[in-house]
């Protein structure tokens, strides 16, 4: 018997390799599985093939911003407005010699004052606060330069009140800051600084020449055999072969290292390889400690309350400290009162507190959510809120997409779709890799159909210039969708601050979305289209700051893009 023990032994080798290799072969026949059980099989098939499938893992170059130049060159005009973008962010810092921890900017150490205006510490609405800060070291001594990252608000908590202020750097260690008083009633300052001049300084270099921190992957498969390689939008050029993924129609680049045994057209999906580690030096890394020295209170030298008076009578007076010789009016966006946000200027905002007020609305529209996490987070609060809306079973996954709900009653279609690469999701097929511009152009438009679009968190690690580009081709896809269709609604969602610690500064810094956001506000200013400021919605709330903000600011940002979608009919009176 042990004499045919080897010959049966084959038999059932041979069929659990035949078992394998059509399972392996079929797999994608189960890709709208759970994404867990997808990624055990991907795991199993690799410690299947690990025997003869060589495993590469990235290396990574100082890219030096050749990324930013990739793509189609720009045209004259183009280049032009990007200049005027890129010195529109620009942004002071500190001297180039190496600076230790205790001679940087220091929260604990640092004070601002409320200035008393021309008629003493008399307030009215209408008029303009002044703070003046002057930032200290660890040693308590004032710093010579700016560059630092100081935010501020104005609220009343018993009014449920907030506003933002604008900073104004004096590039001495000084800042103003400037609050319009828009509501009568108790007011208290607010400073924060989110980083140091010195801690800039370190992102901006981290975003200049390290782009490939964040690195992505894709995986290649044909039948039973599969290889995973590097992408990115940066890769060094002159290691291995490359795949070349660049949008036909934008023009957007795109590259894979090519596998080693299989095809360029075999890649099925694109994913976030990971977050490379080790990019800052200890002695960087001091400057990036919570709670030491990353969004952290500045103290008031004196009282950090005012109380707000009714108007002047002479209510285009507003009084100013001497500090600034041409004191800027400033116009924030709007500004929270009773928790509802209420924007200046623009639109009126109403509640839209049931799912009827909402189906009222958006009944007979087609609303296409195009962008990042932070506009499906609107797709999955309407759902929510409004049980009409039946979500539909793409067999996507849930936090990728592309998601759809339907109210076939009030015929109402609500879409999401994720935007093109960079992306940071875990696993998208590349089927679903779309560009927001491709996917304006292939729609209709008309009255009946608004666009809400948001794009910023993935783009942070890359050269400004590479947002730009991917702007320009969206204004452009707007701008021919509002030509063929006038009526078209269109929404942009801004950025918003987060969280911070060490790991999510160097990725993520409110400094890399401030500086974006202030791109896209100045790339779509004058154009007919809404810009949601959660950027200012978010610093303004008293609630901490979250990649996702929390349902009270969603709900607020929700009832202005439905009071832009649907505007209050004005009453006509009969004389």
């Amino acid at each position: 018997m042990c004499r045919h023990f080897p010959k049966y032994a084959l038999i059932f080798l041979l069929l659990a390799l035949s078992g394998l290799i059509y399972l392996l072969h079929n797999i994608h026949k189960v890709e709208n599985w759970n994404c867990h059980t997808i990624s055990s099989l991907y795991q199993l098939q690799s410690r299947v093939q690990s025997s003869f499938i060589p495993v590469h893992l990235p290396t990574f170059y100082h890219n030096r911003t050749f990324c930013a130049h990739l793509g189609q060159k720009p045209s004259p005009e183009d280049e032009l407005e990007e200049h005027y973008l890129l010195d529109l962010i620009a942004w002071p810092g500190p001297p180039s010699a190496p600076i230790a921890l205790r001679q940087t900017s220091d929260p604990v150490h640092s004070l601002f004052t409320i200035l008393p205006t021309e008629r003493g510490r008399e307030w009215h609405v209408g008029d303009q606060l002044e703070a003046l800060v002057q930032m200290h070291d660890f040693q308590g001594r004032p710093k010579r330069y700016g560059g630092d990252f100081l935010v501020a608000r104005l609220h009343s908590p018993e009014l449920g009140a907030s506003v933002v202020g604008e900073v104004l750097d004096h590039k001495n260690g000084f800042y103003s800051v400037l609050f319009p008083l828009i509501w009568e009633g108790p007011a208290q300052v607010e400073v924060t600084l989110v980083h140091s001049s010195e801690a800039v300084s370190v992102l901006r270099r981290l975003r200049e020449e390290r782009p490939d921190r964040v690195f992505f992957k894709s995986l290649f498969r044909l039948g039973f055999l599969s290889e995973t390689t590097v992408c990115n939008m940066c890769l060094p050029p002159d290691q291995q072969p490359m795949c070349n993924y660049t949008d036909l129609h934008t023009g957007e680049p795109w590259y894979c290292y090519k596998p080693k045994m299989l095809s360029c057209d075999s890649r099925i999906n694109h994913a976030k390889g990971g977050y490379l580690k080790n990019v800052i030096t200890n002695k960087e890394a001091l400057l990036f400690q919570r709670d030491v020295n990353i969004k952290v209170h500045i103290h008031p030298s004196g009282p950090d309350r005012i109380g707000v008076l009714p108007p002047r009578k002479d209510e285009g007076h507003t009084e100013s400290s001497n500090i600034i010789p041409d004191p800027i009016k400033l116009e924030p966006s709007g500004y929270y009162y009773k928790d509802m946000w209420r924007p200046l200027g623009g639109i009126t905002v109403r509640l839209f507190n049931g799912s009827s007020s909402v189906i009222q609305c958006l009944k007979n529209k087609v609303i296409n959510m195009y962008g990042d996490s932070t506009v499906r987070q609107w797709f999955e609060y309407l759902v929510a809120i409004v049980p009409e809306l039946k979500e539909f079973n793409l067999h996507s996954p849930k936090n990728i997409g592309p998601l759809m709900a339907i109210d076939s009653t009030h015929n109402i279609l609500l879409k999401y779709r994720c935007h093109g690469p960079p992306i940071r999701f875990t696993t998208v097929m590349s089927s679903e890799l779309r560009y927001i511009s491709n996917e304006l152009d292939g729609l209709s438009g008309g009255p009946d159909t608004v666009v809400v679009l948001s794009i910023w968190a993935h783009f942070s690690t890359f050269p400004v210039e590479v947002y730009i580009r991917r702007l320009r081709h969206i204004r452009r896809a707007i701008i021919h969708l509002l030509d063929r269709a006038p009526g078209t609604v269109i929404v942009i969602r801004s950025a918003n601050l987060q969280a911070l610690d060490q790991e999510v500064s160097l990725y993520n810094s409110d400094w890399y979305s401030l500086q974006l956001d202030k791109v896209l506000r100045a790339m779509f200013k004058g154009m007919n289209v809404l810009l949601v400021d959660a950027w200012q919605m978010s610093l303004a709330h008293h609630l901490p700051h979250a990649l996702h903000p929390p349902p009270p600011i969603i709900k607020n940002m929700i009832d202005m893009f439905l009071s832009y979608v649907c505007p209050e009919k004005k009453k006509i009176h009969q004389k």
